[in-house]
């Protein structure tokens, strides 16, 4: 008999409505993100700016929202007045994060141009490693100044007359790791980073910040970092970020799923932290959360090494080409539910990266076609169904351990009710890699909703990768789940990614 699981739904018991900022990404000047990723003039299937269509028509797919730019690593010797004006009269640079050679063709105007292609908003991040106060300044009057001064007549020079707008701004990026350019103390980048933002919002009072968070939840000054720099920026940011990213080096599916409640305890940890601030402060605003680089990386990581270390100074080499397989595409899911469970704080989030560098979309080189990752599909259907609000559910589910943690729920599901489409969306991960789940949901407190589809990702080889032109990963409709009198029961496969709708 297969396990149970049990659950009550009811539009009642509300966390909160979703930012739809969560189902955002990120695209760095690294590897083949930009050039032979989503820019590749020449090819037949580019625009005539030089854009992928192919590419373009898969990011409208996932319905991003928002994509961070231009990094990351490299935003920490960004010089932006370098990537504006003639083209041909761009430098090319050494690139010191991932030592490659920057040729400056993409720059923030063609990026901005991009992102309107794909019906998203541009995050933009400043360079507070080598950089400061006064260039991050210059930027955003080159971003957002109607005209009539310096920097933004410049940007009307450059062709563009009407400013870029962008609204949310990262102050740097992971300046508490030793491997950052500039990297600072707690102490240095709390006092930097509240210096940047007041000032910052002097021009601009209408963006939102994101003040810089640790790289990750095993850094040596977690939580530390962030209690001792939100005491700084707290009156003039408005998010803090979060990075992490897993990986399966030990090669144990069952340890490896049961990653994301470490995400878990990361997110709760930094919601603790900035409450103790805001107490701290007598203040009266939380800071959010903007969980704004996360994914599976770990594949690609030697040959990362190599081409740094042995070939540097490469235009866009291969780096981070980590190639997905199935049980990557359930972490991802996961991940995904963790967010929709704290969306009550976490407002913005990034699947890093978008395109070619630990990315949902892949290009073969001298322009090949773009294709799928197995991981495209968990985040589609989170961006195309996780629009609403987000529902408590009551479960009740068998548990079980594994080599790194114990009391792991065999299910994590997660439940988006959007009244405007009266719609219902449970998203469910069975991640028991051995057993299948009946799973008995009570959804009585939904009158009038009937069974649309029950899409799953399911397979039973965990290493299954996909390649261009051949998707071995990929969901498909099937008939596991009945609903009868307000009792819907469903069956979730082992080892398997759910979406099961429903409508009124």
């Amino acid at each position: 008999m297969a396990k149970q699981t049990k659950m009550i739904i009811d539009k009642d018991f509300k966390i909160a409505e979703v930012d739809k900022r969560i189902y955002g990404s990120f695209i760095e000047h690294l590897g083949r993100a930009v050039y032979d990723g989503l820019y590749q003039p020449g090819n037949p299937l580019s625009d005539e700016d030089g854009f992928r269509k192919d590419v373009i028509d898969l990011v409208k797919e996932l319905d991003v929202p928002i994509i961070r730019y231009p990094g990351g690593n490299f935003v920490s010797s960004f010089v932006w007045e370098d990537s504006v004006g003639p083209v041909d009269q761009r430098p090319a640079r050494l690139e010191l994060a991932w030592r490659s050679l920057e040729k400056n063709e993409v720059g923030i105007n063609e990026f901005a141009k991009w992102a309107k292609k794909v019906n998203s908003e541009v995050m933009m991040a400043v360079n507070l490693g080598t950089r400061g106060i006064a260039d991050a300044c210059n930027l955003l009057e080159y971003c957002n100044h109607p005209g009539g001064t310096k920097y933004s007549d410049m940007r009307i020079a450059h062709g563009v007359k009407e400013p870029h707008n962008i609204k949310v701004w990262c102050l740097g990026n992971e300046m508490d790791g030793s491997w950052q350019l500039g990297h600072k103390t707690m102490e240095e980048y709390g006092r930097l980073a509240e210096e940047t933002a007041k000032a910052m919002k002097l021009i601009d009072p209408t963006i939102e910040l994101v003040s810089c968070g640790s790289s990750n939840r095993e850094m040596p000054t977690f939580p530390q970092w962030e209690a001792t720099t939100l005491e700084r920026t707290y009156d003039y940011v408005d998010y803090v970020s979060l990075h992490q990213y897993y990986g399966n080096e030990a090669n144990d599916t069952a340890d490896f799923l049961a990653k994301s409640n470490d995400m878990e305890e990361f997110i709760k940890t930094v919601i603790a932290t900035c409450d103790y601030v805001k107490a701290k402060k007598r203040g009266t605003k939380d800071i959010n959360l903007s969980f704004d680089e996360w994914n599976v990386w770990f594949h690609s990581k030697a040959e990362e090494l190599d081409i740094t270390q042995n070939k540097p100074w490469q235009v866009a080499p291969s780096l981070l080409e980590d190639i997905y397989t199935f049980e990557d595409a359930l972490l991802v899911g996961l991940m995904l539910i963790t967010f929709m469970k704290h969306a009550d704080r976490v407002k913005m989030a990034c699947l890093a990266q978008l395109v070619n560098v630990i990315a949902p979309i892949m290009t073969e080189k001298d322009g090949g076609p773009a294709w799928k990752q197995t991981i495209f599909y968990p985040f589609m259907h989170a961006s195309k169904y996780g629009r609403g609000v987000v529902l408590q559910p009551v479960i009740s589910t068998g548990v079980h351990d594994t080599a790194q943690h114990e009391n792991v729920t065999d299910v994590e599901s997660i439940a988006v009710y959007n009244e405007e489409k009266e719609e219902l969306t449970i998203f469910a991960v069975n991640r028991n890699i051995n057993e299948d789940v009946e799973m008995v949901t009570d959804v009585r407190g939904m009158g009038g909703y009937r069974l649309l589809e029950h899409i799953v990702l399911e397979n039973s080889d965990m290493k299954l990768v996909n390649a261009a032109g051949k998707e071995n990963v990929y969901p498909k409709s099937v008939q596991q789940s009945a609903l009868d009198g307000g009792i819907m029961t469903s069956t979730l496969h082992k080892a398997s990614w759910n979406v099961i709708r429903l409508g009124k």
